[in-house]
């Protein structure tokens, strides 16, 4: 890790967490984001200094986020940032298709008034970031979208399974979120969807909201193969 630069914040004690639990979401975070970035070394004490912890919490958060294969570790090397492959990528964009598709067509069955509405000031709430600066919110916001529409589903079997999944669709999320154009296409497509959630078309929600995925993922995977041929150039 290059010391000049830093890139995570100290530590702000501002909830009831266990110091633990919010360094590893820190660091799960940074991930996410791409601060740190696949193939990386991360080294303790550097981690703890600019969290301004001791080393012991890092280690375990380490720990866990190997558990959760953020990380990889390497004998006498220590820990890196996991690389994506393309199997990731596919395999993952394929099990959430198929989860989404299945929690659409359930919500346009059991989906409240009071649901639908959410939905749309949703929409509106991800337009206001879709410009792409602010990276963050807009994955806050569109996970915030796709979660109500989660528990409209009324199955919480179905709610657990992606709950399960949630980090690694976080990750993927948010590089594909990342892409250029990508956020405001994304919002068309929630309201493509709400609209067919407003009519009860299970058919239609359930398509659509397979299609908002496969979207997401053609367009990772676009931008991927455009940068290792530049990079093969």
């Amino acid at each position: 890790m290059d010391k000049s630069k830093t890139r995570l914040l100290p530590i702000k004690l501002d909830n009831y967490k266990p110091l633990r639990e919010i360094v590893f979401e820190t660091l799960r975070d940074a991930i996410i984001s791409g601060k740190l970035s696949p193939g990386e070394r991360l080294m303790e004490i550097q981690l703890a200094e600019e969290m301004g912890v001791s080393r012991t919490p890092v280690r375990e958060a380490i720990r866990k986020l190997e558990l959760e294969g953020f990380l990889v570790m390497v004998p006498r090397k220590g820990a890196y940032v996991a690389g994506i492959s393309m199997k990731d990528i596919v395999d993952v964009f394929e099990v959430r298709a198929a989860l989404e598709a299945l929690a659409a067509g359930l919500a346009a069955e059991r989906i409240t008034d009071e649901e639908l509405d959410k939905l749309e000031r949703s929409i509106v709430s991800i337009s206001e970031v879709s410009d792409g600066r602010d990276l963050d919110q807009i994955v806050e916001r569109d996970t915030g979208f796709h979660e109500i529409i989660y528990k409209a589903s009324r199955n919480e079997k179905l709610v657990q399974i992606i709950i399960n999944l949630k980090e690694q669709i976080q990750r993927f999320r948010a590089t594909s979120l990342a892409l250029p154009g990508r956020s405001k296409m994304a919002v068309e497509e929630h309201k493509k969807i709400v609209e067919a959630l407003s009519a009860r078309d299970v058919e239609l929600a359930s398509k659509l909201a397979r299609k908002h995925i496969e979207n997401a993922e053609n367009s990772m995977l676009s931008s991927i193969k455009k940068l290792k041929e530049s990079e093969d150039e």
